[in-house]
């Protein structure tokens, strides 16, 4: 019996021990497995910490860009150098910062191993989840990868988190440069060359499209049949090229017309016809994506898939065409009727900063494009909302989408040069580049010497042969070209499209907008003209200029030198939405019939009865005082009342009063002073005749 105890003993003295260790062991795989978790946890937040660091030097990176650009254009422009737009600079310094990334940052890549093999039934998807161990991970497409670049998948972090998502610029930097364009708008000479502009921008950017995507197309069967390409290319591809590439942007050449005071009419023409241009071939390109002809081969021509493509340009035109004016028409009610956010200059310009960028994520997310839909925001808002503005936020506004336009622009270019040495998928092809640059030089000319032919056939002021060659020689490519092309870089073919229109960027800029100034004066195109004022004389004896001073007199004659179009549209809308939407114009209780009273009363804002008799439509030509009259001889002006005005008073300050008799001072300074109270009190009230005496070069 003890034998028996000591055996029972013994046994469950072994269970235990083995029980003891059983749980040591459990106990020391737990740990292990805990500080296996805590060493992933503390690699992971490394690795974020790494990133976040990383994104840091880059964003840096661009800050220092526009930083230098910035010091840099203020010496060109303090030693008046014109040879290089900023443009063309900033190009230069991302060019010089993406050799720096490319070659001169050592490579960090950890994929030195062979990636292992599996086989789909379906193709490659956006999203792919995969069961590892129990835990599942996602991954996303990135795109394909050549086999010669397998091991270098990132050959180096920062030359892939400097490559951007084509997103940022359409959803972030596209939009205030669009909405600039339209709200810095100047009205008289754009509504004056209203049917030019257009003409040029629809009829032009078709034609420049249709040339150049037949011409590519003769470019691709070249390659083909010399060996230079064997990968798809087909004609819509072709097409959706010249429809990107012939957005002009020619900020170059417009920024020295505005420096120099070039000629406002050709200033107008070249300025609407790039911004009209670029929301034109951007919704030209979505048509091009769009055509899907029926059937097995869906590359030939269609014409039901063709006439599909055509309604699908005038619906996504014309609705974000109408959904950017009825953001702005609402944007100018809720701060005319039914707020006073003027007390609030702060509130007031912040609402109107937001009303402005949705419109352009509103049009995208109803399927329209953004950039037509903000284009005509801006034009909206400056022509009605900007009236209801205080004068503080009006100054906010501004300034503040000045800066942002300038910023924006002035990022894209950098990001241009830096996206030359940066981009991993170029491809560069010398026959498709060559054949590119021929092509958009006849795209050009065949849009501008024909079209310009027809149009001076009923234009009464002809565009002259100087202004046509200016037109063709400033057909820049830009910020919209790069912005399209780098949209979409899935395929050989869309990777060649972008490498191209890199290029073509840099030669125009660089080339075309240094050549800018040499080029006005060849053509012998004046310069130093005051753009609110036109020096052309009229082919009458005299004109008639009413107003308040030099800018009612531009302004006043807006609406006789405008398009047929903006004149009929004119008095509507002086009438009765100025009235409505703006506290300018005359109240609706004026324009409206008598028995209309009680709604004229409801929709005129308050303050339009309160402003009625100190402003006045700045759009308007009806105006009826009887305030003196002055008649001016070349440098002398003779007022009515006997009063007397002279320009020349440095020339012995002498002038003439109504009995024919001069008149003098033998204080210069006192007649300089009397000359200035005068023409200011002149020039704040009455009726002008202007008698030219000779005409105007």
């Amino acid at each position: 019996m003890d034998a028996l105890g000591n055996a029972a003993s013994a046994a469950r003295g072994t269970r235990a021990m083995l029980l003891l260790a059983w749980t040591l062991l459990n106990a020391v795989s737990g740990l292990k497995a805990e500080d296996g978790g805590m060493v992933e946890e503390l690699v992971t937040e490394k690795e974020a910490e790494e990133s976040h660091r990383q994104d840091s030097v880059n964003l840096l990176t661009f800050i220092s860009l526009l930083t230098l650009t910035i010091l840099t254009i203020w010496l060109f422009k303090h030693r008046r150098v014109r040879f290089l737009h900023e443009t063309g600079l900033a190009m230069i310094y991302g060019l010089l910062v993406g050799v720096i990334l490319r070659y001169g940052i050592p490579a960090t890549s950890y994929h030195n191993k062979t990636p292992p093999s599996c086989s789909l039934k379906e193709g490659p998807s956006s999203t792919l989840l995969l069961n590892v161990s129990g835990k599942f991970f996602e991954y996303t497409l990135k795109g394909e990868i050549n086999l010669r670049e397998i091991h270098n998948v990132e050959q180096n972090d920062m030359l892939r988190k400097v490559t951007f998502d084509p997103e940022v610029f359409f959803n972030i930097l596209l939009p205030p440069i669009i909405f600039h364009a339209g709200y810095s708008l100047k009205k008289r000479h754009f509504f004056r060359n209203l049917g030019s502009i257009i003409t040029y921008a629809f009829l032009g950017t078709a034609i420049s499209c249709f040339v150049i995507g037949n011409l590519m197309y003769g470019v691709v069967k070249l390659m083909r049949a010399v060996g230079q390409l064997t990968d798809k290319f087909y004609y819509t591809d072709c097409l959706f090229f010249g429809a990107i590439i012939s957005a002009t942007d020619p900020v170059t050449v417009l920024a020295i017309f505005n420096e120099l005071h070039a000629d406002g009419d050709l200033y107008a023409l070249l300025f609407g016809e790039s911004v009209m241009n670029d929301a034109v071939a951007i919704v030209l390109s979505s048509s091009i994506v769009a055509y899907q002809p029926a059937g097995a081969n869906t590359h030939m021509f269609d014409a039901s898939a063709f006439f599909k493509s055509v309604g699908i340009f005038l619906g996504i035109f014309s609705g974000s065409f109408v959904m950017g004016a009825a953001t702005g028409v609402v944007t100018a009610l809720i701060s005319c009727s039914f707020t006073k956010l003027h007390c609030f200059p702060l509130l007031e310009t912040a609402l109107f900063f937001l009303m402005s960028w949705s419109t352009f994520l509103l049009a995208e997310a109803c399927g329209f494009t953004g950039v037509v839909a903000v284009l005509f925001c801006g034009i909206t808002q400056a022509h009605y909302t900007c009236n209801n503005l205080s004068e503080e936020s009006t100054k906010r506004t501004k300034q503040l989408f000045e800066v942002l336009h300038f910023l924006a622009e002035n990022f894209i270019f950098s990001y241009m040069g830096l996206a030359l040495f940066t981009f991993q998928k170029h491809i560069f092809s010398p026959i498709f580049i060559i054949g590119a640059f021929i092509a958009i030089f006849i795209g050009r000319a065949l849009n501008i010497y024909p079209l310009s032919f027809l149009l001076n056939l009923g234009r009464r002021d002809k565009i002259r042969g100087n202004f046509q060659h200016m037109m063709m020689f400033a057909g820049l490519r830009g910020a919209m070209a790069f912005a399209l092309a780098i949209r979409d870089t899935a395929t050989s073919a869309r990777q060649m499209m972008f490498t191209t229109t890199l290029l073509i960027v840099f030669f125009t800029v660089w080339v075309f907008g240094g050549g800018t100034t040499p080029m006005l004066s060849w053509l012998h195109i004046r310069v130093g003209v005051d753009p609110d004022q036109d020096l052309q004389p009229s082919g009458d004896s005299f004109q008639v200029l009413q107003g308040d001073g030099n800018q009612d007199e531009g302004q006043s004659k807006t609406k006789q030198e405008s398009a047929w179009l903006f004149r009929l549209w004119y008095t509507f809308d002086h009438n009765y939405l100025k009235p409505i939407l703006t506290h300018s114009g005359p109240p609706l209780t004026s324009t409206l019939p008598s028995y209309c009273g009680p709604l004229a009363s409801c929709l005129t804002s308050p303050r339009a009865y309160e402003n009625h008799d100190q402003l006045r439509d700045p759009d308007t030509d009806l105006i009826h005082n009887d305030a003196d009259l002055t008649f001016t001889f070349g440098d002398t002006a003779i007022t009515a009342n006997g009063a007397s005005a002279s320009r020349a008073d440095a020339a012995g300050g002498l002038g003439w009063s109504a009995n024919g008799k001069r008149s003098g001072s033998t204080s210069e300074e006192a007649l300089e002073r009397e000359l200035d109270s005068r023409e200011q009190e002149l020039l704040s009230r009455g009726t002008r005749l202007v008698f030219p005496m000779e005409d105007h070069i």
